[in-house]
C-alpha cells in the first residue's frame, strides 16, 4: 500500500477526489453536515490547542507536508538540480517570474478595491507540486527527462518562495519568546539527525514540540515542518558508507503526506458552497476572484515562459537541448495549478469561512480546473509528437539506420 501512495499520480489523483467529494458533500442538501465535521473543536484549551478539524489539517497535518517539501529542498540544493545554478538559473528565474507576474495581476484587478480586497495578492502566486507533477506524469509517457526536471525545479524553488511568503506577509502578532523557544526542540532535532539518530520516540515529540512552539509564536505552523526538513543531512558518512537520511525520511514519510495528509487538508478546504450557478456566477465575479483566475491561468504563462525567454535570449544561460519551446509552454501552463498552498494563503489573508476565503476557493478551483486542462492540450499534443519520433528511432534502428521506406 505504502508503494501504491508513494507514486505521484496516486497522491494526485486522491488530493483530487478529497477536494471533489467536499465540494460535493458542500452543495447538497447534507451540507450543514459537512460544515459541522469541519468546524468540530479537538484539542486541549489549555495549550490554546483547542482547534477546528479543518485548523488542524492547514496548521498540523499540512505540516507534514511541508516536511517533505524541506527535504526535497535540502536535496536538490545540495545534491540536485539547484546545487550547480548555471544549470538551475533558467527555472528558478522562472518560478521567480511564475510568482511575480500573477501577483502584479491580481493587484492590477483589485487595485481600484484597495484595502482587504488586495490581501490575496500571494493566492495565484503558489504552483501545486503535487498535482502539476502527477499530471505530467500521467501525459507525459513520452516527454523528454528534461522536461521533468524542469517542472520539479520550478516547483521546488515555488514553494520555497511561497513558504517565505507565509513566513513573512502573513504572520499577524509575532511572539518572539515563543520563537525563540522553537529553537531550543529544534537545534536538538537537528542535531540527533545529524548523529544518525533515528529512533521515533525521540525525533518525533522533538518535532511536535517545535511545532507547538512555531504555532504559539504567531508564524504559521507550516513553517515548522520546512525548518525541520531543512535539518536533515541529505547524506551521512557511517562506517559501512554513505546514508541518504534525506532521501530515506522522505520515502518513508511521502505516503503519509501524500496519501493522508493533503487529502484531508484538500477535503476541508476545498468544500464551499457555491449557491448553484448563480452562486458560482456571483464568485466568479468577484474582483478578487478574477485577479486569482487570472493570475493562475495568465499570469503564470507570461511569468514562467517570459522569464525563461528572456533568460534563454539575453543572458549565457540555456534551454535544455532536449526541450522546444512548446515543452515550455506547457510546464508554464501546468504552473498555473495553485492548489494547496493557494488555497491554505486564502484563508490566511481572508480568515477561513468568510465570503472573500469561499471566493478565494472557487476561484483557485476554476483557475486551476483551467490551467490543467490548456496543459493537457498543449502537452498530450507534444506527447504525440515525441511519441512518433521514438518509433521512427526504433524502426531505424531495426533496420540498422536505414528508414523504413528504403528497406521496402
Amino acid at each position: 500500500m505504502t508503494e501504491i501512495l508513494r507514486k505521484e499520480t496516486v497522491g494526485g489523483v486522491l488530493l483530487l477526489i478529497g477536494a471533489l467529494v467536499a465540494l460535493i458533500w458542500a452543495n447538497t442538501p447534507w451540507s450543514d453536515a459537512y460544515h459541522s465535521l469541519r468546524d468540530t473543536t479537538v484539542g486541549p484549551s489549555a495549550l490554546h490547542l483547542d482547534l477546528s478539524l479543518g485548523t488542524w489539517a492547514a496548521d498540523g497535518l499540512l505540516a507534514i507536508f511541508f516536511f517533505v517539501v524541506g527535504l526535497e529542498l535540502k536535496r536538490e540544493f545540495v545534491a540536485g538540480d539547484l546545487r550547480d545554478l548555471r544549470r538551475a538559473a533558467v527555472p528558478i528565474t522562472a518560478a521567480v517570474g511564475g510568482m511575480a507576474v500573477p501577483a502584479v495581476v491580481f493587484v492590477a484587478v483589485n487595485l481600484r478595491g484597495g484595502g482587504d480586497a488586495l490581501a490575496g495578492w500571494a493566492v495565484p502566486t503558489a504552483t501545486d507540486i503535487a498535482f502539476a507533477v502527477a499530471i505530467l506524469a500521467v501525459i507525459g509517457t513520452h516527454l523528454p527527462a528534461a522536461l521533468r526536471t524542469f517542472l520539479l525545479t520550478l516547483a521546488v524553488v515555488d514553494d520555497l518562495l511561497a513558504v517565505t511568503v507565509i513566513a513573512v506577509f502573513y504572520t499577524d502578532d509575532l511572539d518572539f519568546v515563543y520563537l525563540g523557544l522553537a529553537l531550543l526542540p529544534l537545534l536538538a532535532f537537528a542535531l540527533a539527525v545529524q548523529r544518525g539518530i533515528r529512533f521515533w520516540w525521540l525525533l518525533v515529540p522533538l518535532a511536535a514540540l517545535t511545532w507547538f512552539l512555531v504555532h504559539e509564536s504567531g508564524v504559521h505552523a507550516t513553517v515548522a515542518g520546512v525548518l525541520l526538513g531543512f535539518t536533515v543531512p541529505v547524506a551521512r558518512r557511517t562506517r559501512t558508507g554513505t546514508e541518504a537520511m534525506a532521501e530515506q525520511f522522505e520515502h518513508r514519510l511521502r505516503p503519509l503526506s501524500a496519501g493522508v495528509a493533503v487529502p484531508i487538508f484538500a477535503f476541508f478546504a476545498a468544500g464551499v458552497t457555491i449557491g448553484g450557478l448563480d452562486g458560482l456566477g456571483e464568485a466568479l465575479r468577484d474582483p478578487i476572484s478574477i485577479g486569482v483566475v487570472a493570475g493562475l491561468v495568465l499570469g503564470k504563462v507570461v511569468g514562467i515562459f517570459g522569464v525563461t525567454y528572456l533568460m534563454a535570449r539575453f543572458t549565457r544561460a540555456h534551454l535544455d537541448e532536449g526541450l522546444s519551446w512548446l515543452d515550455v509552454l506547457g510546464v508554464a501552463l501546468l504552473g498555473g495549478i495553485g492548489f494547496t498552498v493557494s488555497l491554505l494563503i486564502g484563508d490566511l489573508a481572508y480568515g477561513a469561512g468568510t465570503v472573500a476565503a469561499d471566493h478565494i476557493k472557487v476561484a483557485v478551483l476554476v483557475g486551476s480546473l483551467t490551467a490543467a486542462l490548456a496543459a493537457s492540450v498543449v502537452l498530450r499534443s507534444r506527447n504525440r509528437a515525441y511519441r512518433r519520433i521514438a518509433e521512427l528511432e526504433t524502426v531505424d534502428a531495426d533496420h540498422d539506420g536505414i528508414p523504413d521506406v528504403y528497406q521496402r
